[in-house]
Order: C-alpha cells, then structure tokens, then sequence
C-alpha cells in the first residue's frame, strides 16, 4: 500500500461512547429520547447532518450548528482526563513513518475535535501528511469524499489507500472509495460488518501489524 488514512474517532482514540452519552443527553434535552444501543447504531456522519434527520425543519441551519458545538464542547469536556491512543498505536505509527509510508486522517469529526486530539498527544500531528475534517467536505460519509481528499492531500491514489476503520459506516465508506478496511473492534462487533467484501482484517488494538508494512 502507498499509504494508509486512519478515520480518528474509535479508531485511534476509544472514545465512542463517551460520544454516544454525550449525544443521548443533548437529544434528551431537545425532547427526543434514545437508549444507547440506539445511540451507537444511528447516529453516524457530520452532526449537522445527523440532527437534520433526526428533527428535519424543526431546527434551523443555526440552531444545528449551535446544537452541535454544545454537545462537541461537553464532549471535550469529558474526554480531555481520558485522552489516548488506542494501544500499539504509537509504536505501529512510527513503524509505518519509517517505512516511508503516506498517512492522513479522515474524520467526520469536526475541526475542533480534530485539534484536540491531534494537538494535545505530544508529536501526533506530525506522522500526517493529510488531514481532512468534517468541515472540509460537502458530503459525509459514507459518500466517499472525506476518503478521496485525503488521497489527494497526499498525492497518490485512492485505491493504494489502506483504511482504519471502526464503524459499518466508516467501512461502507471506504467501500464506496474502492479500499480494503482494517477494522478497529473498539465500539461495534465484528458481525456487524458481515456484508462488507472489503474487510481485511479484524483487530483489538495496533499490536502484532508488522505484516502490514
């Protein structure tokens, strides 16, 4: 593979659920309760795009980014004491900086959630050549666009791109872009992702991927 593109959320940080918390206690408070399970298995993508299925035109354009940035900043808030790789992450990052190997991120994440983790893990940033958040895009996922710009960003084609991924959403997405996924088991099960051809690999946490440089 010429590169690799690590989407960010579950899959280089385990923190779905504080995400999946935050979002049931901000969609309690606009009046629409949902259980966890729920939580985890619908709400996927860009948050203005997910509120705007949720509530269609209750809201406006501002209120979505109002309400989004208000559930963003508590999970901010929350995470900041739990902030940290995924295990092996660090190590298995500069094995594949020292094979020569491209990587970006691409994340449906928005910019100030990116900032936040690739700024406070010391040197993070820099193994990424491209980096792309949800405020780059026109579309989330799973349109493949996040994907595809980040393969631009580090100037080699999609199909040499190898992709980390933690949702059936995130995969189907890297389906649509022509890649093979590893996927990251930290939020949903491997059944989950049983109709997917584009599976390569299973993992727990970045130990044991040497076979993969």
């Amino acid at each position: 593979m010429a590169a690799f593109i690590f989407d960010m959320d579950g899959t280089m940080v385990d923190n779905m659920m504080v995400h999946h918390r935050i979002w049931q206690i901000k969609l309690a408070e606009l009046g629409l309760e949902m259980d966890l399970e729920a939580v985890r298995q619908t709400i996927h993508g860009k948050n203005e795009e997910i509120l705007a299925k949720l509530f269609g035109d209750r809201f406006t354009a501002e209120d979505f980014k109002r309400i989004a940035w208000e559930k963003e900043n508590a999970y901010r808030r929350q995470f900041i004491t739990e902030l940290k790789l995924i295990d092996g992450l660090p190590d298995f990052l500069q094995k594949i900086h020292s094979k020569g190997i491209l990587m970006g991120v691409g994340t449906a994440a928005p910019a100030e959630n990116v900032n936040f983790v690739l700024d406070n893990i010391y040197g993070l940033r820099n193994y990424f050549q491209s980096v792309v958040h949800a405020g780059m895009v026109t579309k989330g996922k799973p349109d493949p666009q996040v994907f595809q710009m980040v393969a631009q960003g580090m100037g080699v084609p999609i199909e040499d791109c190898l992709i980390f991924e933690d949702s059936p959403t995130g995969v189907e997405t890297a389906h649509r872009a022509g890649c093979q996924v590893v996927v990251v088991t930290t939020t949903h099960s491997r059944k989950e992702f049983a109709r997917f051809p584009n599976v390569l690999r299973f993992i727990d946490d970045y130990q044991h991927l040497d076979d993969l440089l």
